[in-house]
Protein backbone atom coordinates (compact mmCIF):
# COMPACT_ATOMS: atom_id res chain seq x y z
CA UNK A 1 0.00 0.00 0.00
CA UNK A 2 2.87 2.39 0.82
CA UNK A 3 4.37 1.77 -2.64
CA UNK A 4 1.06 2.62 -4.33
CA UNK A 5 0.79 5.92 -2.38
CA UNK A 6 4.34 6.81 -3.42
CA UNK A 7 3.55 6.09 -7.11
CA UNK A 8 0.37 8.20 -6.95
CA UNK A 9 2.20 11.08 -5.24
CA UNK A 10 4.97 10.95 -7.87
CA UNK A 11 2.46 10.94 -10.73
CA UNK A 12 0.67 13.98 -9.26
CA UNK A 13 3.98 15.85 -8.83
CA UNK A 14 5.06 15.12 -12.42
CA UNK A 15 1.67 16.23 -13.76
CA UNK A 16 1.85 19.47 -11.74
CA UNK A 17 5.35 20.25 -13.04
CA UNK A 18 4.23 19.57 -16.61
CA UNK A 19 1.36 22.02 -16.23
CA UNK A 20 3.73 24.78 -15.06
CA UNK A 21 6.24 24.44 -17.91
CA UNK A 22 5.49 26.39 -21.10
CA UNK A 23 7.54 26.45 -24.28
CA UNK A 24 9.08 29.86 -25.11
CA UNK A 25 7.32 31.96 -27.76
CA UNK A 26 9.12 32.71 -30.99
CA UNK A 27 8.68 35.83 -33.11
CA UNK A 28 8.85 35.98 -36.89
CA UNK A 29 10.17 38.91 -38.90
CA UNK A 30 7.79 38.47 -41.83
CA UNK A 31 4.39 37.11 -42.69
CA UNK A 32 4.83 34.08 -44.91
CA UNK A 33 2.22 35.08 -47.49
CA UNK A 34 3.04 35.77 -51.10
CA UNK A 35 0.78 38.37 -52.70
CA UNK A 36 0.56 38.64 -56.49
CA UNK A 37 -0.61 42.29 -56.40
CA UNK A 38 2.06 44.95 -55.85
CA UNK A 39 1.32 47.37 -53.00
CA UNK A 40 0.22 50.91 -53.98
CA UNK A 41 2.65 53.81 -53.47
CA UNK A 42 3.18 54.87 -49.86
CA UNK A 43 0.99 57.69 -48.58
CA UNK A 44 2.42 60.97 -47.31
CA UNK A 45 2.10 61.39 -43.54
CA UNK A 46 2.88 64.64 -41.78
CA UNK A 47 5.10 63.96 -38.78
CA UNK A 48 6.18 66.14 -35.88
CA UNK A 49 9.25 65.42 -33.78
CA UNK A 50 8.30 63.99 -30.38
CA UNK A 51 11.03 63.73 -27.79
CA UNK A 52 11.52 60.14 -26.62
CA UNK A 53 9.63 58.67 -29.57
CA UNK A 54 10.34 57.52 -33.10
CA UNK A 55 7.85 57.55 -35.96
CA UNK A 56 6.81 54.13 -37.27
CA UNK A 57 5.58 55.04 -40.77
CA UNK A 58 2.38 53.76 -42.30
CA UNK A 59 2.41 50.86 -44.74
CA UNK A 60 0.10 48.73 -46.88
CA UNK A 61 -1.07 45.45 -45.30
CA UNK A 62 -2.73 42.66 -47.29
CA UNK A 63 -6.08 41.58 -45.79
CA UNK A 64 -6.58 38.56 -48.02
CA UNK A 65 -8.40 40.45 -50.78
CA UNK A 66 -6.73 43.83 -51.13
CA UNK A 67 -4.09 46.17 -49.71
CA UNK A 68 -5.29 48.21 -46.72
CA UNK A 69 -3.45 51.28 -45.43
CA UNK A 70 -2.19 51.08 -41.85
CA UNK A 71 -1.45 54.59 -40.61
CA UNK A 72 1.83 55.40 -38.92
CA UNK A 73 2.23 55.90 -35.19
CA UNK A 74 4.77 56.94 -32.58
CA UNK A 75 6.78 54.27 -30.76
CA UNK A 76 8.80 54.88 -27.61
CA UNK A 77 12.56 54.99 -28.33
CA UNK A 78 14.61 51.96 -27.30
CA UNK A 79 18.17 53.01 -26.39
CA UNK A 80 20.77 51.12 -28.43
CA UNK A 81 18.25 50.18 -31.13
CA UNK A 82 17.00 51.67 -34.39
CA UNK A 83 13.50 51.10 -35.74
CA UNK A 84 13.31 49.44 -39.17
CA UNK A 85 9.99 50.20 -40.89
CA UNK A 86 7.82 47.52 -42.52
CA UNK A 87 8.48 47.09 -46.23
CA UNK A 88 7.38 45.00 -49.16
CA UNK A 89 9.92 43.11 -51.26
CA UNK A 90 9.72 41.05 -54.44
CA UNK A 91 9.69 37.30 -53.89
CA UNK A 92 9.48 35.27 -57.10
CA UNK A 93 6.31 36.24 -58.97
CA UNK A 94 4.77 37.83 -55.86
CA UNK A 95 5.40 40.22 -52.98
CA UNK A 96 6.14 39.64 -49.28
CA UNK A 97 5.84 42.02 -46.34
CA UNK A 98 8.60 42.29 -43.74
CA UNK A 99 7.06 43.61 -40.54
CA UNK A 100 8.70 46.50 -38.70
CA UNK A 101 11.24 45.59 -36.02
CA UNK A 102 13.95 46.94 -33.72
CA UNK A 103 17.57 46.31 -34.74
CA UNK A 104 20.66 46.77 -32.58
CA UNK A 105 22.89 49.65 -33.62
Amino acid sequence: MAMRSWVVATAIAVAALGAVHAAPAQARGYVDVSVRVAPPPLRYERVQVRRGYVWAPGYWRWNGRQHVWMGGHYVRVRPGYVYVAPRWHRHGPGWRLNDGYWARR
